[in-house]
């Protein structure tokens, strides 16, 4: 069944399976959404006069069936129906009769869908806010727990200064807090409503969009009807410049993680059931979780990059090509989910290494130490530089590498300024 089509009138089989894709797979996922977006136009029919209050009140009770039907998972888009919407209106017909047939009064499947989409994306965006809260907030507490526990800074990937697990916990919490920063301006874009612009160009009908707007907890309208249709791929891809910043945190981190496991390092280690081994080798303890990671959140972050490709030549108005956003954006939005699931359990579970840094091979760490000495006790900063320099060039470099570091600036090793970072997420999200 297609909302769209006429008695005596068929589509070629390949053009169907063609046009159709991998639609129906992904408006499983917008179900709910289409439900809800369809009892508030139905509501709003009646408060204009469109739909009788007997009508309406058979619709809202059959679609409120039919969202209960999708929550108990026993919700499919049948054979022969093109996608969610025509089932809806379908099962809906099917249930209370003629009525089910004027929901669509006032109503094109272009806003209908922009509805559902900026309803799922607003839902997803506020679960990934939630994941990635608490995934900050194990950082924050893993930060304060290792806060003493040292290990080498890099810098070209060579050993660079001191820092700590303190540090380096609380530099992702921290790099978070800007990707969260992007999260909330994808909610606010997503939090407008579309439902009402029509095919793009409004309807001849005494529609209640503010209504509507207030039915479904939207934020504000899309006003412009034209402007509501062009949101289409936009939204979508603002979603995706949220979690790909999100993703691209969780990369370096994995990444890091890798480095940090193998037994050149040999800083941190896991459980052996987090990790896997080899066919071959009996030693090994793979980070595959976090290898894994890495690749998920590396594709994701080209998601922002597809999205532009795809829409980036549109002119105004609904084209077709705008479903194959679902295809770009949902897997993504899946794949992050896990990946910061599995990032939480990964560091939940890890274990760090006691005195890494008494190893001899990181007492040059310390040489800015020895400067700071120097230029403490008067002597000109290029003049001790030069003085270490030469010193470390000659092997006569016998600075006391174990002695205390003494770091008191905000965000340094001996003052994490975690209470400020912490702040600063509390801050970004009162902005959902």
């Amino acid at each position: 069944m297609k909302l769209w089509q006429k008695d005596n009138s068929s589509v070629n089989e390949l053009i169907e399976k063609f046009t159709v894709g991998r639609d129906k797979e992904f408006d499983l996922l917008l179900a709910q959404y289409d439900v809800q977006g369809s009892i508030a136009h139905v509501k709003m029919l009646k408060e204009v006069g469109l739909m009788d209050e007997n009508d309406a009140t058979g619709a809202v009770k059959g679609l409120e069936a039919i969202l209960k039907d999708i929550l108990d998972s026993k919700f499919t888009i049948e054979e022969g129906i093109e996608d969610v919407h025509s089932q809806v209106e379908y099962l809906l017909t099917q249930r209370i009769g003629e009525a089910g047939k004027k929901i669509h009064s006032g109503r094109s499947r272009n806003d209908q869908v922009a509805v559902d989409l900026k309803l799922y994306l607003r839902a997803e965006v506020l679960t990934i806010k939630d994941e990635v809260k608490a995934l900050f907030d194990l950082l924050i507490s893993q930060s304060e727990k290792f806060k003493d526990k040292l290990l080498p800074g890099y810098t070209h990937l060579q050993i660079a200064m001191p820092s700590s697990f303190g540090l380096w916990f609380g530099a992702y919490a921290e790099s978070l807090t800007d990707d969260m920063e992007l999260l909330a301006a994808a909610y606010y874009v997503a939090n407008k409503n579309p439902l009402g612009s029509g095919a793009g160009y409004g309807s001849s009908f005494p529609l209640n969009r503010t209504l509507t707007t207030a039915l479904l907890h939207f934020g504000s309208l899309n006003y412009n009807s034209v402007y509501a249709q062009m949101s289409r791929g936009k939204t979508e891809k603002i979603v995706a410049i949220g979690i790909s910043s999100v993703a691209a945190t969780l990369s370096k981190l994995a990444m890091d993680a890798c480095l940090y496991i193998n037994q050149n390092f040999g800083f941190i280690s896991f459980p052996d059931e987090l990790t896997t081994g080899s066919s071959i080798m009996p030693h090994k303890k793979n980070p595959d979780v976090f290898e894994l990671i890495r690749g998920k959140c590396n594709r994701i972050q080209s998601a922002p990059n597809e999205l532009t490709l795809l829409i980036n030549n549109l002119p105004s108005g609904y084209h077709r090509d705008m479903q194959l956003t679902k295809e770009i954006l949902f897997p993504a939005i899946e794949e992050l989910k896990a990946c910061i699931q599995m990032t939480k359990l990964m560091l939940s579970n890890i274990s760090i290494k006691d005195n890494i840094l008494d190893d001899e091979k990181y007492k040059y760490l310390f040489s800015v130490e020895a400067v700071n000495k120097l230029v403490n006790q008067g002597v000109s900063f290029r003049d001790a530089y030069r003085q270490v320099g030469n010193d470390i060039e000659q092997g006569k470099f016998n600075f006391d590498y174990k002695k205390q570091l003494h770091h008191t600036h905000e965000g340094s090793i001996g003052n994490l300024s975690n209470d400020g970072v912490v702040a600063q997420m509390e801050k970004v999200l009162k902005k959902f």
